[in-house]
């Protein structure tokens, strides 16, 4: 890789090594002979202290110090020299201190030489000099001790150059060798980073394609990559769980909006089935009414068929609010559900006693067996309003033999009504519809008997508000809708609470 990792630690290491071989070389270069300088000068003025505190507790002539005096001068390399008042020697380091003894009285003499002064202090000097009787370079102290005697101490300056070009050289050596195996060690040492970080960078491509099984699997590392692992690890297994939640969340909201379409859908076809159903009846009324106010027949007769007629119209479209008042109860759960025992054979009976008139200008006769009573348990308003339904439906329907058939059936712990009625057969491909608010199998035939479309939606309603299945079944010679109930109260406590709605299992569903 052009921008490898590995490469720029190498690179790294190398110009880093390569920076502190300079770096000492010109430490050697530039600042070791002042080092060295500063070194000895030290070392002058912390023996001249001791001495002098020797001498200034008046020691300096004891046997004891002696032995120190030899002390100092081998630890700092010195030559020393003390003399007193009268220039005799008191203490010295050389057998021959004539000359040591000469270069001191000449300086108290002649003076310090300004240029070669490294220190000065209170009748105490420190400068270079140069001994050509020796040919070496010195550095001297020489003064006054507290009790007023001369000293003279001096330490010889190696040639510093010489030493600082032999360091040059040997570091030099071992600075190439070094480096050679500074950049060896630093690409084996990049080579155990990067390659776990090759590793890192696989499994987060891997995991860019939303493939979550790949894991670190070197668990045990203790360091900062495997920690970054771990981590890895851990953003896969979120990412993974985040991710399916994000899914079952965008299908839910898919789901809603499809609701939400299929509602507002529903919402502007109710919209529109109610306005075509209340268009007809509010014209008529209005018509009927400007001709009563206009007089078009002044007869008692023609004003009190006018007067019918809206009074017709009113009550139809009563009817209508009145059925979608309670259609829209029973789909909100809002309305109240009250369970009971009671007959249903005399429900029926009284049912079909109240269409009498209705069963006799048709001239249909209705058979209701058995004839003894027949118990359920269920709310007997809401049932009656199935079985008036039924009964319209069939009564507007009924054909050929116009016989209507009101039976009930046990099956296990349920109780079927059944209403069949002679006629022709429903259209398959209606089937489907004959529940939904509104649907008319023959629009013109429902207009003529006053039907909304709305009878078989409640009894949909009905049916899901009670748990209950219903359904409606084709037959040779008519069609026969049906309606289940429960014989007996159920033993747990609830189970008739609104819930989702029961399937119809095989029923063919839809509204006439």
């Amino acid at each position: 890789m052009k921008h490898s990792i590995k490469n720029q630690f190498a690179m790294f290491f190398f110009v880093l090594l390569a920076l502190m071989i300079v770096s000492f070389w010109a430490a050697n270069t530039l600042l070791l002979g002042d080092f060295y300088a500063s070194s000895k000068k030290n070392s002058l003025l912390l023996a001249y202290r001791e001495i002098n505190s020797n001498a200034s507790e008046g020691n300096i002539r004891s046997e004891d110090f002696s032995v120190t005096f030899e002390k100092i001068a081998a630890r700092y390399n010195l030559e020393i020299l003390i003399l007193d008042s009268d220039t005799k020697t008191i203490l010295s380091t050389v057998r021959d201190n004539r000359s040591l003894s000469d270069r001191l009285l000449g300086y108290f003499f002649r003076g310090p030489a300004k240029a070669d002064t490294l220190y000065e202090g209170k009748d105490l000097y420190i400068q270079r000099s140069f001994d050509e009787h020796m040919n070496m370079e010195f550095m001297e102290l020489w003064g006054l001790l507290t009790n007023n005697n001369m000293i003279y101490m001096r330490t010889p300056i190696e040639s510093i150059q010489d030493s600082v070009r032999i360091a040059n050289r040997f570091l030099l050596y071992v600075g190439i060798a070094v480096i050679m195996v500074g950049i060896v060690l630093s690409g084996i040492f990049a080579g155990k980073v990067t390659k776990p970080i090759m590793k890192l960078a696989d499994i987060s491509e891997r995991m860019a394609r939303l493939d979550f099984d790949v894991k670190y699997d070197e668990k045990d590392r203790r360091d900062e990559i495997g920690i970054l692992g771990r981590s890895m690890n851990r953003m896969s297994e979120n990412l993974e769980q985040t991710i399916s939640e994000l899914k079952a969340a965008n299908n839910e909201l898919q789901l809603d909006n499809e609701r939400k379409t299929e509602i507002d859908e529903m919402r502007r076809e109710f919209l529109s089935n109610v306005s075509h159903e209340l268009k007809t009846p509010i014209a008529v009324i209005q018509g009927y009414a400007e001709g009563l106010k206009d007089c078009v027949n002044d007869d008692d007769g023609s004003r009190d068929y006018y007067c019918e007629v809206i009074m017709d119209e009113a009550a139809k479209m009563n009817r209508m609010v009145q059925q979608l008042l309670m259609l829209d109860q029973l789909e909100s759960g809002r309305d109240q559900v009250s369970f009971e025992r009671f007959d249903l054979m005399e429900m029926i009976a009284e049912c079909v006693a109240a269409d009498e008139i209705l069963l006799k200008q048709n001239g249909i006769r209705v058979n209701i067996s058995p004839a003894k009573p027949v118990y359920v348990w269920s709310d007997p308003m809401r049932v009656e309003q199935v079985i008036n339904n039924y009964l319209s439906n069939a009564i507007h329907y009924a054909a050929n033999e116009k016989v209507i058939d009101i039976t009930t059936e046990e099956s296990g712990p349920k109780i079927r009504l059944k209403v069949f009625n002679t006629g022709e057969a429903i259209p398959e491909e209606a089937l489907a519809h004959l529940w939904t608010k509104f649907y008319k199998v023959d629009k013109a035939r429902t207009r003529e008997y006053g039907g909304s479309g709305i009878g078989l939606s409640i009894v949909k309603a009905i049916a899901e508000s009670l748990h209950q299945e219903y359904g409606v079944n084709n037959y040779d010679n008519g069609v026969a809708f049906w309606f289940d109930m429960d014989r007996d109260a159920p033993e747990e406590k609830g189970s008739y609470e609104t819930g989702e709605n029961q399937n119809v299992g095989n029923n063919e569903e839809g509204s006439s």
